[in-house]
């Protein structure tokens, strides 16, 4: 039977933690790997793979299953299946649809991974874009019989630390104003820094590479210009605040994505500046908004206290008219939009 290893839930990240443990204890018999940070969790697997075929794949230690509903009797084929040249097996399991998983599929699913051999190491791939319904049975299942990691962006302090890595094999220092301005614009996901950091390298003539640099060279997310296009209306800059917009727009977010951008980031606002007519401090701002760099939450406090609660509270009402509008109206999403930036700047 396979050991009950599992706590119910995925456990907060500690990457460093994590690949300490898999290399102390070696690979376990069922994981399950999902979340945001894929770079990390491709990272992880790499590590699995070394572990569990160290001469690498010979043709029958490494199966892979790439289905939202993979061949459940193939797959305990390959559990069950024998090493021929190597003291274990892996088996990968990529894009199964756990909250899809019905009854009959579930129970076959639990008859296969509560008797996963000693020499077998079942793991389950899901995209960085899936996110499971842990209240469902096969996630449920998953958790309490492996392990389940949640591979979410990292903190801010392992974060920097990382760009700095990436810019110093690139012969390049960068400080910590220059790594938290890469992290506003281009985001804390490490596949979409790896390129902006070569970039930005390549960019730059000198060694030491600054917030300039990078606001020179950095290709922003739809947050980072909403952040912006948000600036511009506290500071009474429509224009600027049109063309955040615009470039918004021109680099193909879709109307609707990037309404769904800006409202947040109203919702945000308004609650970070409640909590400061409260008293209710920056924790509380942090955890109700989900913030989790201390950077972004300064940028998001400074604003919030340029802004009236008054206009955050219409603002948020008319994102979620234009939101209504947008999914019930014939008219252009464009303009919808468009007309919400107007209605925005004469509140």
């Amino acid at each position: 039977m396979a050991k009950k290893t599992g706590k119910n839930k995925a456990e907060k990240l500690d990457y460093a933690a994590l690949r300490r443990e898999l290399k102390a204890d070696g690979p376990g018999r069922l994981y399950l790997l999902y979340g945001r940070e894929d770079y990390l969790r491709e990272d992880f697997l790499r590590g699995l793979r070394a572990l569990c075929l160290p001469e690498g794949d010979d043709g029958f230690a490494y199966h892979r299953f790439d289905a939202a509903q993979p061949d459940l009797r193939a797959l305990a084929e390959a559990v069950n299946s024998l090493p021929f040249t190597t003291e274990r097996t892996l088996v990968e399991v990529r894009g199964f649809d756990l909250n899809r998983c019905r009854d009959a599929e579930v129970s076959e699913l639990e008859r296969i991974v509560s008797d996963i051999p000693d020499y077998c190491t079942l793991v389950f791939v899901l995209s960085s874009d899936y996110e499971p319904d842990m209240r469902l049975k096969a996630a449920k299942l998953l958790c309490r019989l492996g392990r389940a990691v949640d591979f979410t962006p990292q903190g801010q302090g392992q974060l920097m630390n990382w760009i700095r890595k990436r810019f110093a094999a690139l012969d390049k220092d960068v400080g910590p104003e220059a790594c938290a301005a890469l992290i506003m614009t281009s985001g804390e996901l490490m596949n979409g820094l790896i390129p902006e950091i070569a970039k930005i390298a390549a960019g730059t003539p000198g060694r030491e590479v600054t917030a300039e640099d990078v606001e020179r060279l950095a290709s922003p997310i739809p947050e980072a210009q909403v952040f912006k296009l948000a600036d511009c209306l506290a500071d009474g800059d429509y224009d600027g605040a049109a063309r955040q917009l615009h470039e918004l727009l021109s680099a193909g977010e879709e109307p609707i994505m990037a309404l769904a951008v800006i409202g947040m980031q109203m919702r945000r606002l308004y609650t970070a500046r409640a909590a400061i007519e409260d008293g209710l401090g920056r924790e509380f701002v942090e955890k109700n908004c989900g913030i989790r760099y201390s950077f972004a939450l300064d940028k998001l406090m400074n604003t919030a206290r340029r802004l009236d609660t008054g206009y955050l509270a219409s603002a948020v009402e008319l994102c979620a008219e234009a939101d209504y509008a947008m999914k019930s109206s014939p008219v252009d999403d464009g303009e919808l939009l468009r007309e919400l930036l107007i209605r925005l700047a004469v509140s």
